[in-house]
């Protein structure tokens, strides 16, 4: 399996599929040319009117957020809500939170925190974008151990793929002669593989890899079920028979070893985290986010384990002004039953993220979901004539019992709001009901007439 696709944009390339759904005619003096031939001058040449014409000053239209309508009223946002977080198959605790782009609070309902599921992954990414930077790459390097032997070193690449470990074989292969032994050194993270926080059918089970700072696949089995036990002996073990395949003789079985100051032989560099990000978030992926988590308890305190990756998010979201009260963190996927959020968390994290003072977290906007179309949305709001279908764009949180989105919202007056949704008491015999209630508020937003025509948001 190769490297996943990931997605890449900007503030402007996340609302404007968005707005064009709705129907609305956006004039722009930008035309996008792809094409292969040499460089175009940036500015075209000026060429003046005809004689007898006089044309009116040309004025660079406004940001596309800022052509939608201004922030929604309140009134209308709890009209549009009326009665629909009363829904039994959402159980006896429920929160919600509605939010303009600037801040302002359209509506509330429910008190206190909730288990979040995998909405969590939008604070997880947050902090490593504001951390490392959305142009950060993570390598994975074969070191030279002395004669006769190599070590794979585990850079922290969530995505590491089969074809990554085939070029460094490839690579490697022409800088070694004779047989040599494979090591492999996976030591850039520490603490346990299996989180304390997690039941322990999590890990036994497969339904989550151990989390080590190398592995290939993201520590899934090559033959296609479940995850190996050890992905960091698994990669070296892929990587050995790689080097096989490309000339040279492998001695013996790969073993744990350290890399030392020994010289680089050969690395490959990951996506840039940005696309990282989006893909977690996309696919709600579980390990990709546990490895995020660590390299923000690398960055912020120098331990890449489950808990500085949890104190390291917290420590750089305050940091950032994200509002924390009633915040229990233990992972960065969500996994756990133990974590705590408040919606006011979601939303002023998601409000950051659209900021102009912060670009570097433009990726966790990007990343969300297109209901109907993408990622974990892609099975939801299926109907054609689905009010949210395209206009909803949101990170799914599901445990047992537990059902969340969390995301932004058009209306049908082009006024973008984010929202936060989270219930976690819900009854086993109602899951799929109670993701289509949550479903019904976020169509209910955007099918609402919310905003003020005609004004632009400040």
């Amino acid at each position: 399996m190769g490297r996943r696709d990931v997605r890449h944009g900007s503030r402007v390339a996340f609302w404007l599929p968005v707005l064009l759904v709705l129907g609305v005619l956006v004039a722009a003096t930008t035309v996008f040319v792809l094409d292969d031939s040499p460089a175009e001058p940036e500015t075209p040449a000026a060429v003046p009117p005809p004689p007898g014409l006089d044309l009116p000053e040309l004025v660079a239209p406004a940001p596309v957020a800022e052509q939608a309508a201004g922030t929604p009223d309140p009134a209308k946002v709890r009209r549009a809500l009326a009665g629909l977080l009363d829904d039994d198959d959402l159980g006896p605790h429920v929160l919600a939170m509605v939010a303009g782009l600037d801040g302002t609070l359209l509506f509330a309902d429910g008190a206190g925190s909730a288990i979040p599921a995998s909405t969590l992954k939008l604070l997880t990414s947050a902090a490593a974008l504001a951390t490392l930077g959305p142009d950060h790459t993570l390598e994975t390097s074969v070191v030279s151990g002395g004669p006769r032997r190599v070590v794979l070193v585990g850079g922290g690449d969530p995505l590491l793929s089969a074809e990554d470990l085939t070029k460094l074989a490839r690579e490697t292969a022409t800088q070694v002669t004779g047989a040599v032994r494979v090591e492999y050194d996976a030591t850039l993270f520490s603490g346990p593989d299996d989180n304390p926080h997690w039941p322990d059918t999590y890990v036994g089970e497969q339904i989550v890899s151990p989390i080590q700072a190398l592995w290939v696949d993201e520590g899934r089995d090559p033959d296609g079920y479940g995850r190996v036990a050890d992905p960091a002996l698994a990669a070296a073990e892929q990587f050995a028979a790689a080097l096989g395949k490309a000339g040279v003789r492998v001695a013996g079985e790969p073993t744990e070893g350290l890399a030392g100051d020994g010289d680089v032989l050969t690395q490959v560099s990951s996506e840039p985290l940005s696309r990282i990000v989006e893909h977690t978030l996309e696919y709600s992926d579980n390990e990709a986010a546990e490895v995020l988590a660590r390299h923000v308890g690398l960055a912020t305190g120098g331990r890449g384990s489950f808990e500085a990756g949890a104190s390291g998010v917290l420590e750089t979201l305050e940091a950032l002004g994200v509002p924390l009260e009633g915040a229990k963190v233990y992972d960065g996927s969500g996994l756990s039953r133990e974590n705590r959020l408040e919606p006011a968390t979601l939303t002023a994290l998601l409000e950051l993220a659209g900021a102009a003072e912060h670009p570097e977290l433009r990726a966790v906007l990007t990343g969300l979901p297109v209901a109907g179309f993408t990622g974990s949305l892609s099975e939801r709001f299926e109907d054609s004539d689905d009010p949210g279908r395209g206009l909803v764009r949101a990170k799914t949180g599901t445990l047992t019992g537990v059902s969340g989105l969390a995301g932004t919202v058009i209306d049908r007056t082009g006024a973008p709001m984010v929202f936060a949704l989270l219930a976690d008491r819900i009854a086993l015999l109602d899951t799929l009901d109670a993701r289509d209630a949550l479903d019904d508020i976020t169509a209910a937003l955007a099918d609402c007439r919310c905003g003020a025509a005609g004004t632009v948001a400040p």
